[in-house]
Parts: structure tokens; sequence; C-alpha cells
């Protein structure tokens, strides 16, 4: 089979699809993690906590595609990325799947009883599904920044030397509060565009500015901490693009500020981390004027900036170790075959866009405020 796209230009393209779909997933199930970190602070009556809730419920389980389509693309494209990750944080992932797991029973129970106690512990339970998700997403980001501690042996079969407890280190922390941060704000915008005015959208604006003032400080606290304490990796031997996806053949480095080079080579990239900063501090004046439009357009750029920088620092790595640098997975050894990849492709071009016109079609048939009066409508059935 002639394959027209030459292997580095696949790898290429799916290290930039990877980002695209952890982006598309941070944008869109981002919200509604960020709408259920407010429930308990910004919606005080049950009215209110309806109307909070109503915002994000006829989408969130479509956004669930995001996620499970990043871990496939993983696992279909970046095999060794997948079986590192997937083993070495497993605990983390397991935290993370049964804090989910909270959403849609909360979802599902919360109104059987009108029991105030009963409601006001599934509304700490979905604060739990959308808090802490949001925090370890952001501690594994801030990990892998430090170099995850595996190694591959000759016959590539990965070994994990790190625990639970030790992915809950300073950076990874800060890396996590800027996680749940940026979610906040992107929640708080939310529920200024579709929850009717009142008390509850005045204390979500009010949270979302104090959450996109502390993401700007923390993102910058972050990047500190990548200058001048965290190391960095770079590859001292010659790139071979178009190789096999053998990660042992490679010399690699650590070096003091070594996340930076990208930024200092091209400086262009710098736009990346500033937009970032411009993101949130537009997501603040929209909060701040309560205009819906504004902030959601700043908090949706400042996601996506925030997203993105790790990777734009990262390239070529992936998943750097630790505890055997020369091991560390990049975009061009980490990689499925080429006819894989080609494949993989030919198959996203067909039906991504038929997900996003589906996706597209449904935000515009559930456009609208929500209201109190029709959150507490009685089902018809």
């Amino acid at each position: 089979m002639d394959i027209a796209l030459d292997y580095a230009t696949l790898r290429l393209i799916w290290w930039a699809l990877l980002g695209v779909l952890l982006a598309g997933f941070a944008l869109t199930d981002g919200y509604d993690l960020g709408v259920a970190t407010l429930l308990p602070f910004a919606a005080k009556t049950d009215s209110e906590r309806r109307v909070a809730i109503n915002t994000i419920g006829p989408m969130w389980e479509g956004h669930q595609v995001w996620f499970i389509t990043g871990g496939g693309a993983i696992f279909a494209a970046w095999p060794f990325v997948y079986a590192v990750s997937f083993s070495g944080f497993y605990l983390a992932m397991f935290v993370v799947l049964a804090a989910l797991i909270l959403r849609p029973v909360g979802f599902k129970y919360r109104s059987k009883l009108t029991n105030p106690r009963w409601r006001s512990g599934w509304d700490w339970a979905l604060f739990v599904g959308g808090a802490v998700p949001a925090l370890i997403f952001g501690v594994a980001v801030g990990n892998v920044l430090q170099g995850v501690p595996f190694t591959l042996d000759t016959d590539m079969r990965e070994s994990y030397e790190g625990g639970l407890f030790g992915l809950l280190n300073p950076f990874a922390l800060l890396s996590g509060l800027v996680s749940v941060g940026m979610l906040t704000t992107h929640g708080a915008a939310w529920l200024t565009v579709k929850a009717e005015k009142g008390a509850m959208r005045e204390r979500a604006a009010g949270f979302g500015m104090i959450a996109a003032i502390a993401t700007i400080a923390l993102f910058s606290a972050c990047g500190l901490m990548i200058a001048t304490v965290v190391p960095g990796y770079a590859v001292s031997s010659p790139i071979d693009m178009m190789g096999p996806s053998n990660p042992l053949r490679k010399d690699v480095i650590v070096i003091a500020g070594g996340w930076l080079t990208n930024f200092q080579s091209a400086p262009l990239l710098w736009l990346v981390p500033g937009l970032g900063f411009l993101g949130m501090a537009v997501a603040a004046l929209g909060l701040w004027k309560r205009n819906g439009a504004i902030a959601m357009s700043g908090s949706s750029l400042g996601v996506a900036a925030i997203v993105a920088t790790p990777g734009v620092a990262m390239f070529p790595f992936i998943l750097p170790s630790s505890l055997s640098p020369d091991a560390s997975l990049t975009v061009w050894d980490a990689s499925s075959s080429q006819l894989t990849l080609f494949i993989m492709l030919c198959v996203t071009l067909v039906f991504v866009p038929i997900i996003l016109s589906y996706t597209g079609w449904a935000y515009r048939v559930l456009w609208g405020r929500v209201t109190a009066e029709e959150a507490n409508r009685p089902p018809s059935y």
C-alpha cells in the first residue's frame, strides 16, 4: 500500500491531534467540571443548584467523547505512551474515574428525595466529581513535566517505580491548582452565559474572577519553577524522524531550564503561554462586566493556551523518564507504524467532522438561558 504522507509527517500530525483532543476535552467537559466545583458555593438554595445543574445536564455526556477518544488515540497512535502512563498512573486514574462516576449518579439520584440533607450530600458528591478530576489532571501534567519514574528493558518491557503519593509533590500540586483555577473560571463563564440573572449568577461571576486571577498567579509560579527548579530534557544524539519506534535508540540529557529551549529557539512560541495569560485576563474582565460572551471567549482562549503550553515546551518529548532519560518517549520513537497512523488519520478525517457537526447542532437546539421556573418544573413522565 502506497502511503502519501511520510512517517515523520504522520507522527507530527498525530502529536498535534493528541493536543487537540486534550484541549477539546478541557474546553467542553472542563466547564462541566468547573460548574460542579462551584455548585456548593455559588448556588445557595435548592432552586439555584437545580439551575446550575441544568446548565450542564443536557450536554455533559456528549463531552465524554473527547475523554474516551483521547484515551483511544493514545492506545492506537502512541502505544508506548499508553502502556507507561496508564499503568504508572493507574491509581490516580482510578481516583479520577471514581470521582467522575459520582456525576451521573448525583444527577440521577439528587432529586429522588426532597430531604435537604439528601440533596446537600449529592451536591457535595457533584463537587467532588468536578474538583477532584480537575486537580488530578493538572497533577498528572506536573509530573510529566518533571519526568515519570519508569524504565524500559531491552525487550521494551516497562517498569514503573513510582506510587500514588509520590505524584503529590509541590510542583505537581501547583500544576493541579492551575487546572482547578482555569476550569473553575471556565465554569463560571458558562454559568454567566447560560444561567438567568440572579444571585447565583452573581456569586458565580465573583468566584470566577477570583479563580481567573489565581490562575494567572499560579501559572506564573509554574513558569518560574520551570525556569529555575524543574529540569528539562533534551535529545543529545542525532534524531531519526523516520526511524522505527524504539525509544532506546537515542541519548537524552537533563538540563536546568530545558523546557524553555523551544521558546528560545522559536520566540514566536511565547505567544502560546501569553495567550493563556491574556485569555484569563479577558475572562476576568468579562465576569466583572457580567458579559457572558466576553467571559466565555476569554476562558476558552485561556484554557486552550494553558493546555497547549506544556506540549509546546516539551516537544518532541511526550513522556520523559526521570529514572532512565534515554528511555524517554518522544514523537519520533514512540508511535505506531506508519500504516496504522495513516489508516487512523483517514478514519479521523471522516468521523470527526460528523461528530463536530452533531455537537454544533445539539448546542444550537439546546441554546438559551436556564430559568428557575424551567429548572424546577416537574418531569412530564
